[in-house]
């Protein structure tokens, strides 16, 4: 498998190199697209480790500084994942399909991977003015608000706030990782939804809980959830991070 990669990527670098129309002049951005390529191609798997910053430079005659540059700039787009004395990794991505109404603890658990959030509040309180057109309800309505952090094993995927009628569900310390299971248990669950994305920059303490630059590109999401008398059950709003989820759409005519 090493092998395998490290002639991927000595072939693909060496092939840059002679290409006279679209050769890069600066070695860091040759690498560059190198190691993209590759990563795009399939030669390398998601979640694999590349070669060491010392090994690259040997193989591929090059400087260190040079090796370094290049990969922080991937790092930088999100192709690749450094972990602390562990080494760099080919970034492994989350597709989520959106013709299923599913949760992300449904998701994450579909794909092998261990979910858990973080909360940074779980209250109960009256509705505001945005909160009560989103969700059909009468000024001075009760609803429960969440905010927390969602990971995957150790890796922060997403910050949601999510609130819900008090009618719905009443006390917001029964939702431990999955808001769906708390609202399946009360006979509740979801079964439409209307979702609006949009692409944003992550500001500073989105990035600093996301662990990643400020202005990495992000997925802003509005969801309003809905059970089949026509109710809202759910209003979320959710910042992803743009490196590691694909949100992917099935078209037909």
């Amino acid at each position: 498998m090493v092998l395998g990669m490290e002639n991927a990527l000595i072939s693909e670098y060496r092939r840059l190199c002679r290409d006279t129309v679209t050769r890069q002049p600066l070695a860091y951005l040759r690498l560059r697209r190198a190691i993209r390529n590759v990563v795009e191609q399939g030669d390398i798997e998601a979640g694999s480790a590349l070669p060491s910053e010392r090994d690259l430079s040997r193989l591929l005659e090059i400087s260190r500084v040079t090796v370094r540059k290049a990969i922080g700039g991937l790092v930088d787009e999100g192709v690749l994942v450094q972990r602390h004395g562990a080494g760099t990794f080919v970034a492994e991505r989350i597709v989520k399909p959106m013709s299923r109404l599913t949760s992300f603890t449904e998701d994450l658990r579909a794909r092998g991977l261990n979910p858990r959030s973080e909360f940074f509040e779980r209250s109960l309180g009256e509705v505001t003015p945005e909160e009560s057109m989103a969700l059909n309800l009468s000024p001075g309505a009760q609803v429960i608000r969440l905010h927390r952090l969602r990971y995957a094993e150790d890796e922060p995927l997403a910050i949601e706030r999510t609130v819900v009628p008090a009618s719905i569900l009443s006390d917001p310390m029964a939702v431990h990782d999955s808001l769906y299971e708390a609202l399946d248990h009360v006979g509740c669950r979801p079964r439409r939804a209307l979702q609006r994305l949009r692409a944003v920059l992550l500001g500073a303490q989105q990035a600093r809980l996301l662990h990643v630059h400020v202005g990495t590109a992000g997925l802003n999401i509005e969801r309003r959830s809905f059970i089949d008398d026509g109710r809202v059950v759910e209003f979320t709003v959710s910042c992803y991070r743009g490196d590691i989820y694909d949100f992917v759409a099935e078209l037909a005519e």
